[in-house]
């Protein structure tokens, strides 16, 4: 009987442990298969930087990272699903698994690099300093800067830049430097005279300077800024490759230059 007995635990441990392997389910084996499984990729930005990124009149995000993004969407065959938070948030937020990846004009840093990867650039960007037209300074050279009031939106590369060549040096007081979460806040702080020099990318800042005639671009250059990427999950080859390929096949049917002059020509 008690043999008997043994017997039918024995069985029934053998039984729970088949049913059990039958129906585990597996974890994907990359983000890719995770985005492929789902038919979605969740896709963060900071749609404050005109024309990169941007709401309409009508509440949509549109511009020219939103676009092409879309398009990468489009063509890995799965639905877009964004996500908008601050820009200095985004790079934890691939690293963190929140998101499957960033777009937001973004630029390689070696810091940046220790907790993602890069896509390979899709674009070239510049830098630039932008001022009150009734600025009567003059700024011949980038150190030129210091001796005002600077105005940069946080965790960019120009806040890098700033930082680790200016203030780190002692060049730039900190208390001189004001950092903002969005761009159109150190914009509308430079038309109030509240900074006197605003550094960011060039063809975002261009677009704010169209708006408001009474600001200028008084530099231009690359300083921190250059190619321009999207931020990946760190270590995930497979994400990679494919986000490379699609950039690849647009730029070579020159999808990314037509968007360029879509919303960089003015």
């Amino acid at each position: 009987m008690k043999k008997h007995f043994l017997l039918v635990v024995v069985i029934v441990l053998i039984t729970s442990m088949l049913f059990a392997c039958g129906t585990k389910t597996e974890e994907p084996a990359s983000i890719l298969d995770k985005i492929q499984t789902n038919k979605k990729v969740v896709v963060g930005t900071s749609a404050d930087y005109p024309p990169y990124e941007f709401v309409d009149e009508a509440g949509n995000k549109t511009g020219f990272d939103i676009e092409l993004m879309a398009e990468i969407a489009k063509r890995m065959g799965v639905e877009l699903e964004w996500v908008d938070m601050p820009f200095d948030s985004l790079v934890a937020a691939v690293s963190s698994g929140k998101l499957d990846m960033s777009i937001s004009c973004f630029n390689y840093d070696e810091e940046r690099d220790k907790t993602v990867d890069f896509s390979e650039a899709y674009y070239t960007t510049e830098d630039a300093f932008v001022v009150n037209k009734t600025f009567t300074g003059t700024i011949t050279v980038p150190e030129d800067i210091v001796a005002y009031k600077v105005g940069v939106q946080s965790g960019t590369v120009q806040d890098g830049w700033l930082t680790d060549n200016l203030i780190a040096n002692g060049l730039l007081p900190e208390a001189n430097l004001s950092r903002y979460e969005r761009v159109d806040q150190a914009a509308l702080d430079l038309a109030n005279g509240r900074i006197d020099i605003l550094m960011a990318d060039l063809v975002p800042i261009q677009a704010y300077v169209a708006q408001n005639p009474d600001l200028q671009v008084v530099y231009k250059g690359e300083l921190s800024t250059g190619p321009i990427n999207i931020v990946l999950p760190d270590g995930d080859t497979t994400l990679k490759a494919e986000i490379d390929r699609i950039i690849k096949e647009l730029q070579a049917e020159g999808f990314i230059d037509a968007l360029a002059v879509k919303y960089f020509s003015n």
